[in-house]
Formats: structure tokens, sequence, C-alpha cells
């Protein structure tokens, strides 16, 4: 569907083409949030305290894989021509035995030390055995993984820049790992503004419930974040400000007072602490009046709309790169799928809507800045460009 140019001599219209025309362009914002911020400081930590952070040097193995020579297989360790005679058994984990004797056979556990002279291990399903006799015929394979088989001391097992997910961890620990190099995990604190938000209990009359503070606590988890510290803040500059002040973390995060209305004062207070703007509106509908600053101390101000679903796009566009950046992860790259439907465009900036996935993708259908019901049944967020028509390809936000 194409767009519908907008008419000049409409003021709303043209009030608004004029505010896009003056933000900056969503794929240009989206850049500046994952570019800009440097990442923070690596520090060392234990293996079990560096989960979900992002590795800031290469892991190394400090022992090998396998440490020592092992049984592959279930069955028989032996030496020499058979058949053979059964002197010991072995399980994992049990002391090694003497060395072995040709014609000799020790049964063995997957897992256990192979004893010292051992040839091959005989599986039980290609022998035989009577009494102490072992009878059976070798394979090709020795059923033997040599120590440092898979991996050698000083061998890179992942490189820098990768998170530290369950898996990385278990290779470590396998390898011998006790601590590792990891980014700094990247603090937030979010201040949801606004006299009608409540936390808690049924919504009075004027009041709406606080939908950002799950949002950002998903997005900052999955962008490798500490859990964000949540305060409430009246429709008042000097307390925005005392707020924006008392904020320690890395990040602050505010939803609502993001306009320019009488409760919106929050681009007022970046401005009288010195505020640096990297980003200050960009074009999108919705989440238009989103924004990125940064503090003469080195503090990070993400602006989030307060209408829900406007603040989910920019929480999405603006907080979750920067807070990758943070952490040290590399930039992501957002899949580009076809996508068909209808939609009202934007002809200077994108639309966001939400889509459901499929073989093309498809739009989900009208949604509100305010609403979340349409991106709560949706499988993701698509970037429509004013150039798009229905089958193009689009770029594709991952919902938290």
């Amino acid at each position: 569907m194409a767009d519908i140019p907008p008419d000049p001599t409409d003021p709303v219209q043209s009030t608004a083409v004029s505010a896009t025309h003056h933000s900056t362009a969503w794929s240009r914002a989206y850049e500046i949030a994952a570019g800009t911020p440097r990442p923070l400081p690596a520090e060392s930590v234990t293996v079990e305290r560096a989960a979900g952070r992002v590795l800031a040097a290469p892991l190394r193995a400090v022992r090998s894989v396998p440490a020592f020579d092992t049984a592959a297989m279930d069955g028989y360790a032996v030496t020499g021509p058979g058949p053979w005679t059964v002197t010991a058994q072995l399980l994992a984990g049990a002391p090694q035995p003497g060395p072995m004797r040709p014609g000799t056979a020790i049964e063995i556990a997957t897992g256990a030390v192979v004893p010292e002279g051992a040839e091959a291990i005989l599986p039980y399903e290609d022998s035989a055995r009577d009494g102490t006799l072992v009878t059976g015929v070798l394979g090709a394979r020795a059923h033997i993984r040599r120590a440092g088989d898979d991996v050698r001391p000083g061998d890179e097992l992942v490189p820098a820049g990768r998170p530290v997910n369950a898996t990385v961890a278990a290779a470590a620990v396998q390898a011998g790992v006790e601590r590792l190099m990891a980014h700094r995990a990247p603090g937030v604190t979010l201040l949801v503004t606004g006299n009608e938000v409540i936390s808690a209990g049924v919504p009075g009359p004027g009041q709406v419930r606080d939908s950002f503070t799950g949002l950002v606590s998903a997005i900052a988890a999955r962008a490798g974040a500490l859990p964000p510290a949540r305060r409430h803040v009246s429709d008042v500059a000097a307390l925005l400000e005392s707020e924006l002040a008392a904020a320690r973390t890395e990040v602050v995060v505010v939803s609502g007072s993001s306009s320019a209305g009488a409760a919106d004062h929050l681009h007022g207070v970046l401005d009288r602490l010195g505020a640096a703007w990297h980003v200050r509106g960009v074009a999108c509908r919705p989440g238009h009046p989103q924004a990125l600053a940064e503090l003469p101390d080195g503090r990070w101000v993400v602006s989030l709309p307060g209408n829900p679903f406007a603040g989910l796009v920019a929480a999405l566009t603006l907080l979750e790169p920067l807070l990758h950046a943070l952490s040290g992860s590399p930039p992501a790259v957002l899949p580009t799928v076809p996508v068909r439907g209808t939609t009202r465009l934007m002809p200077y900036g994108v639309r966001i809507v939400p889509v459901h996935r499929g073989t093309p993708w498809h739009i989900a259908g009208p949604v509100s800045s305010a609403g979340l019901h349409a991106a709560a049944r949706a499988d993701g967020l698509a970037v429509l460009p004013g150039s798009w028509t229905d089958g193009d390809p689009a770029q594709i936000l991952a919902l938290p």
C-alpha cells in the first residue's frame, strides 16, 4: 500500500513532517546507539560469576581435554595378541593399576583412565567372555581418546566478544579455567515518570499501570546488563533532576517526560545538566520523541516515550543496542525478511509495525502508539521505510 502524501495545508500533518525532517533517521539512530559507547572496562571474574557477560579476551585452555588417556567405549583394555586373560576391573574415577602385561585384559568403563601398556579397547559388543578369558577381533579404531585430542593448554576455546552462556562456562571448566576476563555488566536505573502511573493494584480514574519495568528489565537481561533499579518520579522538574543526579548506574532510562508538554521536563533538565545530545527525536512512528544523551560524567540517558508501544519501539531502537555496546557485544545484525500486508507509511521516516512469522512474514494489523496487544500477539516488529511496498524485505526487531 502506497503512503498518502502529507497535506501541507493541514497544520497537524505539516508539523509532523517538519519534526520528522529535523529528527535522526531510524537506521542512523540505531547505528549511533550501537556504535558510539565504548565497552565497559574488563575485569577478572570466576567462571560462575561470568554468566551473561561478554568475554574481553579470548578464553584459553589451562589443561588438556581429555586430561588423560581415557576409554571411549565400555569393554576391555587389551594388550598383545588374544585371547586375553582378565586381571581386573576399572571404573571411571578409580585408581589406575600397574602396567599391563601382554595377553591380559582389564574390564574398563567409558571415561576411565586407560592403563599403561593398553593397545586398544575391545568393546563388549565385539567380544565374548568365558570366565576370565576374553576373545574378540579388534577393529580399525582403538577406542582410546588420547590426552589433548580435543584441546591442549593454551588453545583458544572461545574468541573475545562472545557472551558467556552455559555452554561456554562448561567448556571453560572442562579445560581447567577458573577465572576469565569479561567486560563489566552495565547497570541500569529506570525512572518511571508520571503522576498517573502506579506500580501495583487496580488503576483508579485517570491512572495507568506501569508497563515499562518488565519490558526494560527483559531488554536489559537480553543485552547483558544488570537488573534495573526502578524509581517512580512525579511530574516535577526538580524531582526528575534530583533522581537523575542520584542515579549512579552507567545508563539511566526515563519513561515519559519525553515530549514538549507541560509535564515533559526531561529535555530541559538534561540541557541544564550540560548533556550532549546524540539523538534527539527519531524519524519513525511510533516512537518519534525518543532520545539518547550523555551526561558530562559519562552516564547515558535513554528517553522513552510514555505511550507503551512507542516506548517499546524506542527501547529496541536505542536502549538495547546501547547496552550491547557497553557490555562489549559486537553490533547485532538485524534479520531482513520479505513482509506482506498493508499499513500507512511515513514518507520521511519509517513505520514500525508488529508482524507474524511466516513465508513471508505479514503485518499483524492496526496498532496505536499506546496499545501493546498487537505486539503481544506478534513474532517481531518490522521496520518499514517510506519506499516499502507489499512484499518488499524489511528489518525485524526481536520482541523481548
